[in-house]
């Protein structure tokens, strides 16, 4: 699955290589859905599925690294930023959204929008700011200032899949998860934008446009990605209410078409020079709730089974391939001190984040729909994966004098003990914050459809909990699926 450049060699041994690769690869993954599925059965949540696969890759690259694997092997296992972006984190995303129940998400969109893109700002601006002023006092390496505003803009991006995972898995609030899953996702595109925008700002000669310049190109990227794929979204749907595909003989093309919009929405906004990830969220949103219900009955069924199926498939291996790449790659390990000094940066910057943004939020909602301290502390606790990862390896290639090998260095390290260490203990967490379980309020329930499998939290108002609560909201999102 890691699409690499080919190895000097004859055909019949890079062939060889390949096929050696890929199975090294298959075995993994089999291993890793094994491993999550005993690990769920149990109730074991201090090691996420993702956690698993990271240390999976981890352990298996280092017994590479150690028995000097043949280079041909081990090329195609190298992380690519490209095949990352473009093959793996779309369907992901897709999924999310099209899973997502729409009116949690819509009703907190305001809150979402607020911590996505005000909030993600100030996280990187204080760590950058912090880590600049840190190399000023000698107490980590110092990089310039715009680097260290890159820094901040890749180390800023969130990980939603280990964590939503567990939110499923014990139930919680449907507000939370609905902050939770929205700001992560727009996160990460306001992540990639300054991240690519502070890169153009290093390259030409810094002015005083340069701060307006970060904004534009935000809400440019953003209310563009945004109207491609709400654009797509309806296009699909008025392709499958009146171009009669829903005919048995006909289901096929129905689903290869309907396979097909997501990844038309995700590629244009890319070739635009957009975000794929904001554009194909709201393509999959309007196709769940304008095209699904257009297709035949056993299109649904297939289309809902694809998509469950290729995004659990990415998920893990994302995490597989990226702690195999970690225990690859050349590392710079000379400089503890950015390390250190960043992970304390890195937690001050999401706390200013987060609550600065929540008291924005709270002053302009009615007491009821205030976000909650327990919720605010729920957001503030958050990983970071492979968005942060792919961004720092980008930065070796950026950033000359060896400072992207420092900044990737870190990142990896910042990535693997938020992983392990955060990722396994979220469940803690929210049980300590009192979000999960019967007694709290919006219960999140573990439903299962079949038409969709696991499916994100149905929307309920009031705050009463208990089993018929339970029964209500199984009921109420049947009904949202059958129309």
């Amino acid at each position: 699955m890691g699409i690499s450049p080919a190895e000097s060699g004859s055909p019949e041994k890079e062939q060889q290589a390949a096929g050696v690769g890929i199975l090294l690869q298959i075995m993994m993954l089999v291993l890793s859905f094994v491993l999550g599925h005993v690990l769920r059965r149990h109730k074991f949540y201090y090691l996420p599925e993702a956690s698993a696969s990271l240390l999976i890759g981890l352990i298996v690259g280092g017994l590479a690294n150690i028995s000097n694997t043949e280079t041909s092997i081990r090329a195609w296992f190298n992380f690519h930023e490209e095949f990352f972006f473009l093959f793996l984190l779309p369907p992901i995303i897709f999924q999310s959204g099209f899973s997502l129940s729409a009116k949690p998400f819509f009703s907190n969109f305001g809150a979402i929008v607020t911590f996505a893109i005000l909030g993600t700002f100030i996280a990187s601006v204080v760590t950058g700011v912090l880590v600049y002023i840190g190399g000023r006092m000698y107490l980590m390496y110092g990089l310039p200032f715009v680097e260290c505003l890159m820094f901040g803009a890749l180390i800023s991006a969130t990980d939603p899949v280990t964590v939503l995972s567990i939110f499923q898995e014990l139930g919680t609030d449907t507000n939370l998860y609905a902050l939770v899953f929205g700001e992560s996702v727009l996160n990460d595109a306001m992540a990639i934008s300054l991240y690519r925008t502070m890169s153009i700002v290093r390259k030409h000669a810094s002015s005083a446009q340069n701060f307006f310049m970060v904004i534009f190109r935000f809400l440019e990227t953003f209310v563009g990605s945004m109207s491609a794929g709400v654009g797509v979204g309806f296009v699909s749907a008025l392709l499958f209410k009146y171009a009669g595909l829903d005919v048995d003989n006909l289901q096929n093309l129905e689903c290869c078409l309907f396979v097909l919009f997501p990844y038309f929405s995700y590629m244009l906004a890319e070739g635009l020079g957009l975000s794929g990830i904001v554009s194909i969220l709201f393509t999959a949103i309007v196709m769940k709730h304008y095209s699904y219900s257009n297709l035949s009955e056993n299109s649904q069924q297939f289309v809902s089974d694809f998509f469950h199926l290729i995004s659990s498939l990415a998920e893990t291996f994302t995490f597989i391939y990226m702690g195999f790449d970690i225990a690859m790659e050349k590392h710079s390990w000379s400089h503890l001190g950015f390390i250190f000094f960043s992970i304390i940066f890195i937690v001050v910057a999401r706390a200013a984040n987060v609550f600065s943004c929540a008291y924005l939020v709270n002053l302009v909602r009615p007491v009821h729909r205030q976000i909650p301290l327990k919720h605010q502390k729920a957001l503030w606790y958050r990983l970071r994966g492979a968005m942060a990862f792919a961004l720092a390896l980008q930065s070796v290639h950026d950033l000359p004098e060896g400072r992207g090998q420092i900044i990737f260095t870190a990142t990896t390290a910042i990535v693997v003990l938020s992983v392990l260490l955060i990722g396994g203990s979220t469940g803690t967490m929210l049980e300590a914050l009192h979000v999960v379980g019967d007694g709290h309020d919006s219960h999140l329930g573990e439903s299962f459809d079949v038409n969709n499998g696991y499916v994100a939290p149905s929307f309920k108002e009031d705050g009463t909990s208990g089993n018929g609560i339970k029964m209500k909201l199984k009921e109420f999102h049947k009904r949202s699926f059958i129309r």
